[in-house]
């Protein structure tokens, strides 16, 4: 009995529906992580690559991933992960970034994680950065950062002070 595999094209519609644990209105193809899909004899394979080192969700969207494509009947895949290029924010579509703002989270903003990434996390980290960060709410400029961290360790906590809402801001890596 022969088994027809579904096409690369229809696994990345199914990786598509795989949620990000930490943001649950993006996916996992919006995020960027999902590098690359493609069939060794039988066996799928998913090469994905973490938002950084150490990143806490990565053991869940293993298993969140396993387990979609398992439902769709593919129980025979292998997750290689892959660490280069590293991944950044610029990987992030531009339906994900809109999906951000929808939901509270102002996206991360073009541009800034820049090709000198040692010099502007420096400037983002030590606060010399004039990095405006837009209110996801309101739109406005005039907002603050409360704290270079928040809800999760890629985002930092904000407040508009116009609308007087926190929000976080997804960090540029």
């Amino acid at each position: 009995m022969t088994t027809t595999l579904p096409s690369v094209d229809q696994v990345w519609g199914w990786l598509a529906e795989v949620p990000d644990p930490e943001i649950p209105v993006i996916s996992v193809t919006d995020l960027g992580i999902v590098r690359e899909v493609f069939f060794e004899g039988d066996t799928l394979v998913v090469a994905v690559t973490p938002t950084y080192s150490g990143c806490p969700a990565m053991a869940v969207i293993d298993i969140d991933i396993q387990s979609h494509l398992a439902t769709k009947g593919l129980h025979s895949v292998r997750l290689d992960r892959r660490l280069s290029p590293p991944w950044t924010t610029d990987w992030i579509t531009e339906e994900a970034r809109e999906k951000l703002r929808d939901y509270g989270i102002a996206p991360p903003i073009d541009g800034t994680a820049g090709t000198d990434v040692m010099a502007a996390r420096a400037a983002r980290m030590s606060g010399t950065s004039n990095l405006v960060v837009s209110c996801p709410r309101c739109g406005s400029a005039a907002t603050e950062k409360v704290s270079q961290f928040g809800s999760t360790p890629c985002k930092a906590a904000y407040r508009c002070t116009d609308c007087l809402e926190p929000f976080d801001y997804f960090k540029c890596i």
